[in-house]
């Protein structure tokens, strides 16, 4: 229970600075204080307030409604119930049936109370040293009253209600007007009244000539701050078309954009960083080719990617393995020149580029894998919270609408977006779960069996005939190595294979989850994601094979003179098949199906939007991406411009071709199934395959950074050596990278770190989770309890109550027989009346005992 404090100065909390209203503690205890007075000065009239109503619902129930009371008595026990005026005077002491009606005055009295301390610093009296009349109260505002000065009385208390809201501050303004219990029109009236007053208050005094600059300059930076705070909230990418995704088709939907944004924004991370230590200062410092490895461009080379490409910054051969210098020239032509051992003649300022090389791939994976991990715990701190549906489904009735929202395209799209949200809200709270037969359940299982079956049966399917066209493709490539040079265009037939298999399987997922007949939408997505999963890796793992099992161990039998480059332009030929087939798949997939059901079929039923299959196709191009960065450093660059266009074409698909799922449901979890396929499965295996690369692979030795070495890895150990070697100071350096780099179990143990890291998050909010269900559980208990200790109340007031109707009733039968007596006494009486006035003495006696 809250203790009952004064607001008075000399109080320990007003002592300890805690006089502010805003402190919750001390606010509750001034409210407790005044509940108290009101309750021991204002019980009967409250009391009064409750019978009235009390009297008005029995009159309803009266109107052939009877049957209305019985169901809520079967709903609600306490409903039912008719209360005694103890119980009513009891009910309206409690806190939420006194706060509510004079909440906002009070809090008025005390905000104005509190700004004339501080600025007079002077002591005030105790609140119970006020007389009644002087503690405001809008109990009465905004009710008729019987009286004849009832709009003089209302005018007053509005007066009042205008002076204490004009000493407030803004922020303390807007949140008093938010507790009063009031109409939004009164609230709004209350509002512009103080503004006027205000503004005639401040032009009619007389400010001096630096405060009203100062005021003007205040005015002014603060209109400022909130310009570009709203500058800043608009810059933000998208956000109006999000909003019209996510009204019109929901969360599931709008989850897929939110994810192609995230992509987004790890590929411009990427590109600026090798972009900056790789590109750039290679692009200063271009090496120098001889001119029969100089090509035309002829226009293919963008489906190919080889050709006129081969020879730029874009692929891993064009980078040079010397120290780049700032002003080292030859005579004769101008170009950098490198020492005899294959370093850069250092002439003031040096760049080693196979170390930047080598640092910047692996410092860019590392920082990578941080912002991941930190992402993942992130999003199951924000999914995996504790919100039941009819909470979430009450805050969103109540509190989801912004009265800041003036225009009417965002007002339209703020309705269809909170509608579209109770539709899901409303759809997780009627599921209800059908209890079925054994026999029902058995089916169900072979249904589902057989449809597991189908699925990974096409699948090893596929992935061996990717396997056997890859080997063949490779052997296609031995053979026009010895012979007449192959056609540049059949390099696309192994990316188009590979793209068309990932567009038509998926539609074998989706008529096996027909046939499984899913009741939860999102059950079937989740299952079509696992589905299409299982294809995207075993696809490239068998990719993975063909370029670093056949390609790179034996790159002479193709004829090859630098594989890292080759690798790389199947990576880039890849990637744009993937967004090839992508785009014939929005056109018919989504275009021509909805031009074919409404002007063939006579439909208006349009395709739904497959989540599950575009978003591994957009887990599949990132580690696509992830994977070429070693091999050509700008493919970043190329991600980047397909997810651009993907986004545009997509959106306008889905609002032109697709509708809305027939089932509305709610995907609070999806945002995290999302980064944690891309955290473990694509980013881990990408990572995998590049330190693989790095670690155990022999790189070309007529090209690239790291040529003329065993391993893409020895380029840091030998400048950790050069470093010893000029200055012995430095060799725990040596030693640090020896532990730290060399040692793949220090990549292991950081792994294993972040997997730790990632488990006693869960961890942690599984046990919020249970903390908040238990706290719940006891909240609905405390309700139970009350509703409980009321009940009893009622009961034992009733039963002392039954002695006193007995008691009651023999004493209005004795004063019915004296009131008897009385009559009678009148009638024999009354004759004399004119007798008796004739004495003045006995006539005032007849006054008081005569009834006339």
């Amino acid at each position: 229970m809250a203790q009952n404090v004064n607001f008075d100065l000399n109080h320990p909390l007003m002592e300890a600075g805690l006089e502010s209203p805003v402190d919750e503690e001390g606010v509750h205890d001034s409210f407790s204080q005044l509940i108290e007075e009101q309750s021991q000065n204002e019980g009967p009239s409250d009391a009064f307030e409750l019978q009235q109503l009390q009297r008005r619902l029995d009159e309803e129930d009266r109107d052939n409604v009877a049957y209305l009371e019985d169901e809520e008595r079967q709903g609600d026990p306490l409903l039912g119930e008719r209360w005694s005026s103890d119980t009513m005077r009891i009910l309206s002491s409690m806190p939420s049936r006194t706060i509510g009606r004079s909440r906002g005055a009070i809090i008025s009295q005390y905000y104005n109370r509190t700004m004339q301390l501080r600025r007079r610093r002077q002591s005030r009296p105790a609140i119970r040293d006020f007389s009644r009349s002087a503690r405001p109260s809008i109990r009465g505002y905004g009710m008729e009253a019987d009286s004849t000065d009832a709009e003089g009385a209302e005018a007053s208390k509005k007066e009042r209600l205008v002076n204490n809201l004009q000493n407030l501050s803004v922020s303390d303004r807007v949140g008093m007007l938010r507790a009063m219990p009031l109409s939004v029109a009164e609230k709004s009236e209350l509002r512009r009244l103080a503004l006027q007053k205000e503004k005639r208050t401040i032009t009619g005094s007389q400010i001096p000539c630096c405060s009203q600059l100062k005021y003007y300059i205040i005015i002014g930076a603060r209109q400022s701050w909130y310009s570009w705070l709203s500058f800043l909230h608009s810059l933000q990418l998208w956000q109006v078309a999000l909003k019209r995704v996510s009204g019109r088709f929901g969360t599931g939907v709008l989850s897929y954009f939110l994810f192609l944004k995230t992509l987004l924004f790890f590929n411009f991370f990427l590109f600026l960083v090798t972009g900056a230590f790789m590109v750039l200062p290679q692009a200063v410092h271009p090496p120098v080719l001889p001119e029969a490895w100089r090509r035309s461009f002829s226009g293919l080379e963008l489906l190919t990617g080889a050709g006129y490409f081969s020879d730029t910054v874009m692929y891993y051969g064009y980078y040079c393995n010397y120290t780049l210098s700032r002003s080292c020239k030859d005579d004769d032509g101008g170009h950098n020149v490198s020492s005899s051992n294959g370093t850069r003649v250092d002439c003031g300022l040096s760049y080693n580029m196979p170390l930047a090389y080598f640092f910047t791939i692996g410092v860019s994976s590392f920082i990578t894998c941080i912002i991941l991990v930190y992402s993942m715990s992130k999003s199951f701190g924000q999914s995996f919270r504790i919100d039941t549906s009819h909470s979430i489904l009450a805050m969103k009735v109540l509190c989801s609408w912004d009265f800041k929202v003036i225009k009417k395209t965002s007002v339209k799209l703020m309705s269809e977006n909170i509608c579209t949200q109770l539709k899901e809200l409303l759809a997780e709270v009627n599921h209800k779960d059908v209890k079925k037969t054994v026999g029902q359940n058995l089916w169900r299982a072979m249904v589902h069996g057989l449809a597991w079956a189908i699925c990974i049966a096409s699948t090893t399917a596929c992935v061996l005939a990717v396997y056997y066209f890859s080997g063949h493709m490779h052997q296609n490539l031995q053979q026009s190595s010895r012979s007449v040079p192959q056609n540049p265009l059949s390099l696309l037939a192994l990316p188009a294979v590979v793209s068309l298999i990932n567009l038509l399987l998926p539609g074998l997922f989706n008529l096996a989850a027909w046939m499984e007949d899913y009741d939860s939408p999102s059950v079937r997505t989740y299952v079509a994601i696992g589905r299409n999963l299982m294809l995207k890796v075993s696809v490239l793992g068998v990719l993975c094979y063909h370029w670093l099992g056949r390609v790179a161990t034996d790159p002479k039998s193709i004829g090859l003179k630098c594989w890292e480059s080759f690798v790389g332009q199947e990576l880039y030929r890849f990637l744009l098949m993937e967004f090839i087939f992508t785009l014939l798949d929005t056109l018919f997939g989504e275009f021509l199906w909805r031009l074919f059901s409404e002007k063939v079929l006579k439909r208006r039923r349009k395709p739904v939007f497959d989540i599950a299959r575009n978003v591994l196709e957009l887990i599949y191009g990132q580690t696509l991406a992830w994977l070429g960065v070693l091999f050509t450093p700008l493919l970043p660059a190329v991600q980047i411009f397909k997810l651009l266009l993907l986004f545009y074409i997509k959106k306008s698909s889905v609002m032109m071709n697709c509708q809305a799922p027939r089932k509305p449901y709610r995907v609070s979890q999806m945002t995290t199934v999302f980064i944690t396929l891309l955290c473990f499965p694509s980013f881990l295996g990408a990572s995998v395959c590049v330190t693989y690369t790095m670690w155990s692979l022999t790189p070309s030795s007529s090209c690239g950074p790291f040529r003329e070495l065993k391993t893409m890895f020895q380029a840091g150990k030998r400048w950790v050596q050069a470093l010893e070697k000029d200055n012995p100071n430095l060799s725990w350096l040596a030693t640090a990278h020896s532990y730290l780099v060399e040692n793949p179990l220090f990549l292991f143990v950081a792994a294993g770190i972040f997997l730790i890291v990632i488990y006693f998050h869960s961890q942690v909010v599984d046990g919020q989770r249970k903390i908040i269900g238990l706290l719940q559980e006891q909240i609905e208990n405390e309700g139970e309890d009350k509703k409980f200790l009321i009940t009893r109340l009622q009961s034992i007031h009733e039963q002392k109550r039954t002695p006193a109707r007995r008691l009651a009733s023999q004493v209005d039968s004795d004063s019915e027989c004296l009131n008897v007596a009385a009559a009678v006494t009148q009638l024999v009486v009354c004759p004399l009346k004119l007798w008796l006035h004739t004495s003045p003495s006995v006539g005032n006696t007849c006054c008081v005992v005569c009834p006339v």
